[in-house]
């Protein structure tokens, strides 16, 4: 599954699209030069245990990683996976 990624401004977002249609999507607002805030998730039912909301998290991770960023996880989605996965995401959430 491709996870694409795009930035506008102060805004972003991860997402999955097929057929020009966006079948997945999480997204952020950045605030200041180093915190990422994911604002919200959403999948689409033809993805639904597919793990597609977890791997949208994963990138955002990663991006922040690769950024020295922090994440504020303000989606309920995004904060579920971020307390199941505390020691592998800790280093990036924002305390």
């Amino acid at each position: 599954m491709l996870i694409q990624h795009k930035e506008e401004g102060h805004k972003g977002s991860f997402y999955v699209e097929e057929n020009g249609n966006v079948l997945a999507e999480m997204t952020y607002s950045m605030t200041g030069d180093k915190l990422l805030i994911i604002e919200h998730t959403e999948v689409s039912d033809a993805l639904r245990g597919k793990n597609v909301g977890y791997q949208l998290v994963h990138s955002a991770v990663e991006f922040a990683r690769s950024n020295q960023l922090k994440i504020l996880p303000l989606c309920p989605f995004a904060k579920s996976v971020f307390n199941k996965k505390k020691d592998e995401f800790g280093d990036v959430l924002r305390n």
